[in-house]
């Protein structure tokens, strides 16, 4: 039975972590602010649109200049027109089509209502059009925006990311320490060279000494 290499396996979940948290903290900061373009993510909290955006999907709309029956709008309610970035937005397809006094108004129904929404929605308080929709993303991500859920998916899985690398340098400087110190001569060794390199000394002058009293002879 072959076996398991824990730490290549302990490798490949850290690196995993580590993608998943960059993963949601770009996700929760795109939610927050808008991207280049006015793209911006939406989190689906009620039935309404099934089955073409399930509820805890991730909606992301962009401003458009041109509006049509069968587009999926994101819009904001009367009371938040003066609002940038309302807390509750809407997200419903537009049934219909309608200019009064020389203005579009928008007829918007959920897929899964039984009729259309009660009051029109101006241009002006439309935020954006569906570009794509990701089923199941919103409920971590609403969770993230949350203070519990920000400690506990981006807080401490980012510090314990960042103390495990700081361990890791840690040590690779530890062994780098040490192999300079394997390079390096003991006390001991240094002492022993420096006897050897005098006893090397002295035996080349006692056969320079035997050489001239040779000579002498």
């Amino acid at each position: 039975m072959k076996k398991i290499n824990w730490k290549k396996t302990g490798n490949i979940f850290y690196w995993i972590l580590c993608i998943i948290l960059l993963i949601f903290a770009g996700v929760v900061a795109v939610s927050t602010f808008n991207l280049p373009g006015g793209i911006k993510l939406y989190t689906v909290q009620s039935g309404s649109m099934e089955p073409s955006i399930h509820t805890g999907s991730i909606v992301i709309s962009k401003p458009s200049d041109n509006y049509q029956k069968g587009d999926v709008i994101t819009f904001k309610a009367e009371k938040d027109r003066t609002i940038k970035n309302p807390k509750s937005t809407t997200t419903h397809r537009i049934f219909e089509v309608k200019t009064v006094d020389g203005k579009e108004e928008y007829i918007t129904k959920g897929d899964a209502n039984n009729g259309p929404d009660m009051a029109p929605t101006g241009r002006d308080l439309i935020l954006g059009k569906e570009i794509i929709s990701v089923p199941l993303l919103g409920y971590p991500v609403a969770f993230a925006k949350t203070q519990e859920g920000l400690i506990f998916m981006i807080i401490i899985p980012a510090t314990l990311i960042v103390y495990s690398e700081l361990m890791n340098i840690k040590n690779e400087a530890k062994k780098l320490i040490e192999k300079r110190k394997k390079k390096k001569l003991s006390m001991k060794e240094k002492i022993e060279v420096e006897i050897g390199e005098e006893e090397i000394k002295a035996e080349n002058w006692f056969k320079r000494l035997i050489r001239k009293m040779k000579r002498n002879t």
